[in-house]
């Protein structure tokens, strides 16, 4: 078995990432897992890391940390010259958001994702491509969110301890009260020319975001498509009311939210759109925001099948 090369944000989760490395390396030895920690120092270290391994010949990766982490080490992963070989990637969840991990069957018991690395069972998963105001370009694993649940996260950021739902429940009441915008916007979907001002657009490869929020019950990594939510434009009360909806995936009833599945899409306004990826702030606003899905184009290291919410 390759070395498994882990890549750690000691800062994810409010600093849980680190305090958890001496028992995921006692889990990874007791499964027979052979390893080498790599710790990021600064914002985007994770991403020369990943492609520095790869480069260097080595295949088999994890993150450890939260949603940004996988983020990170995805977009390290496909940008490496690494030729034909495959390059298989596992998710240790440890963050403030966890969505990319848990969705795809990867547990919190350190014990459990230990065994579940040492069978090595992989499948293939899509990838989503973005880029903001034609220049900056990132792959994405998980969401996309453009204006309220971009907001939120422009809001999370301003947090100091907390994680998972505590951090996120109240940045969207800030973003519901207080920040909310709703930009007039030309929405291209696969050729479909759409003029909208929506409350929320968001992409999802997966069913969940911001660490619970189910917005898309029946996306799935697998099936070469996205599910694009659409929230129009509504009064802060109904947008108040729809939360806990959102929570549980019942949201879909609603008569100002929409689902459909996509490929691609452009979204321009004079105005600013506020955006998140995988629940990181890439770009503090833009103008034009064009992403497309990437079929088949990461293999993750994970149990089958998908996991059910």
């Amino acid at each position: 078995m390759q070395e498994l090369q882990v890549i750690v944000n000691p800062q994810a989760g409010r600093g849980y990432a680190a305090r958890i490395l001496d028992q995921l390396a006692s889990e990874l030895r007791g499964v027979g897992v052979p390893y080498t920690f790599h710790l990021t120092h600064y914002p985007g270290h994770a991403i020369e890391l990943a492609q520095q391994l790869v480069e260097s010949g080595h295949h088999r990766l994890a993150s450890v940390g939260g949603d940004g982490t996988a983020h990170e080490v995805v977009n390290g992963i496909m940008s490496a010259r690494n030729g034909s070989a495959a390059v298989e990637m596992a998710c240790i969840p440890a963050g403030s958001g966890n969505d990319f991990a848990t969705m795809n069957g990867l547990s919190h018991d350190l014990a459990e994702t230990c065994r579940i690395i040492a069978q090595g069972r992989s499948r293939l998963v899509d990838l989503g491509m973005i880029t903001f105001d034609g220049e900056t370009t990132r792959y994405f694993d998980n969401t996309v969110g453009i204006g309220f649940d971009g907001l939120v996260v422009h809001e999370t950021r301003r947090a100091r301890r907390a994680r998972g739902l505590a951090l996120y429940i109240p940045a969207v009441l800030k973003t519901i009260f207080v920040t909310l915008q709703t930009p007039q916007s030309t929405i291209n979907i696969d050729g479909e020319i759409i003029e909208l001002a929506p409350m929320m657009l968001t992409t999802c490869n997966g069913p969940r975001e911001g660490g619970g929020f189910v917005l898309a019950p029946h996306a799935q990594f697998d099936d070469g498509q996205f599910d694009l939510v659409i929230a129009r434009r509504m009064s802060r009360l109904k947008m108040l009311a729809l939360v806990p909806r959102f929570l549980k995936g019942t949201h879909l009833s609603h008569r100002d939210i929409s689902i459909r599945s996509m490929r691609e899409m452009s979204v321009t306004s004079d105005d600013p759109l506020y955006a998140h990826v995988d629940g990181e702030i890439l770009a503090e606003q833009a103008y034009r925001i064009d992403i497309r899905i990437v079929p088949s184009s990461l293999r993750l290291i994970a149990p089958t099948p998908l996991a059910a919410l």
